[in-house]
C-alpha cells in the first residue's frame, strides 16, 4: 500500500469512527442512515487487502475442514468460526470466488446439524453466498443453488439450476447426485429422472465400414499383368517361329 492510500484509508477511518459516536446521540432514522454510511466506510477501508483476505479464507478453510471431523455438537462452534472468517474475507475482497462457495457450504452443513426450519436465516445466508459466487464466476454455485431450491421444494428453480450448472462444466456426476441428501425431496420427480437419464445415456458408437475397396481397385493390375504375359508369351512364341524358319532355309 502507497504512503497515499494509507493516508486516505487512515482519514475515511476517521470519518467512520466519528459517525459511529455521532449516531448514538442521534434520533432512530437518522442515526440508521449514519450507521450505514459508517460501516460503508469500515468497509472501504479495510477492502483491497489481497494478503489479509488470503490468510482468512485459509483459516475459514480449515476451520471448515476441521468442522466435518467433529462430533456434531463439538463441531457447531467451528462452523460458525469458518463462517465469520469467510464473511471478513468477502468483506475485504468482494470478488473472492472460493470463500462465496465454501460459505454457504458451512452454512448449509450447519444447518443441517442444527437442524433448522428451511427458512432459517442460515439457508438465506447460504443462498446469498452461492448467489455472489454465480456473481464472481457464472455457474460455479448453480448445483449448490440447485440444491437449496430442492430442499425449498422449487423444482422449476432447481431444473433450471441444474440444467445451467451441467452446460458450464460444473455438474457433479450423476452418482454424487443421486446421493446427495439435499436432493431427497426431487429424487422421485419425473423432471429429475429425466435429468438423470440424460447425465448417463450411453453416447451410440459409430459403426465400422469394411474397407473393400482396396482389394477392387487390385484385381485390375493383376489383368492387367497376365495380359502383358500372354502378350509377351505371344511375342515369343513369333521370334522362335522366325527363327526356325530361317534355320530351315540356311540347311537347304
Amino acid at each position: 500500500m502507497s504512503i497515499f492510500d494509507s493516508i486516505k484509508k487512515n482519514s475515511k477511518l476517521k470519518e467512520a469512527v466519528k459517525l459511529s459516536n455521532d449516531a448514538r446521540k442521534a434520533d432512530a432514522n437518522t442515526a440508521e442512515q449514519m450507521y450505514k454510511k459508517a460501516y460503508q466506510d469500515y468497509a472501504e477501508v479495510v477492502s483491497g487487502d489481497l494478503l489479509r483476505a488470503e490468510a482468512l479464507y485459509n483459516w475459514g478453510f480449515a476451520l471448515l475442514n476441521q468442522a466435518k471431523t467433529k462430533p456434531e455438537v463439538e463441531s457447531i462452534k467451528i462452523y460458525q468460526e469458518a463462517i465469520i472468517k469467510f464473511a471478513f474475507c468477502m468483506l475485504i475482497q468482494p470478488s473472492y470466488l472460493g470463500a462465496a462457495i465454501d460459505g454457504g457450504v458451512a452454512c448449509m452443513d450447519l444447518a443441517r446439524i442444527k437442524a433448522v426450519p428451511l427458512h432459517d436465516e442460515l439457508y438465506q445466508n447460504a443462498k446469498t453466498y452461492f448467489e455472489q459466487a454465480n456473481a464472481i464466476q457464472a455457474g460455479s454455485a448453480s448445483y449448490n443453488l440447485s440444491c437449496i431450491y430442492a430442499l425449498l421444494g422449487e423444482h422449476e428453480a432447481s431444473l433450471k439450476a441444474l440444467e445451467d450448472s451441467k452446460s458450464r462444466g460444473s455438474l457433479p456426476d450423476a452418482a454424487e447426485i443421486l446421493n446427495d441428501p439435499d436432493m431427497s425431496k426431487v429424487k422421485s420427480a419425473a423432471w429429475f429422472l429425466e435429468f438423470i437419464d440424460s447425465l448417463t445415456a450411453k453416447t451410440p458408437e459409430p459403426e465400422v465400414v469394411a474397407e473393400e475397396k482396396a482389394e477392387t481397385v487390385a484385381e485390375p493390375e493383376v489383368a492387367v499383368t497376365e495380359a502383358a504375359a500372354e502378350e509377351e508369351s505371344s511375342v515369343t512364341s513369333d521370334d522362335q517361329a522366325e527363327v526356325a524358319t530361317s534355320d530351315a532355309s540356311e540347311e537347304k
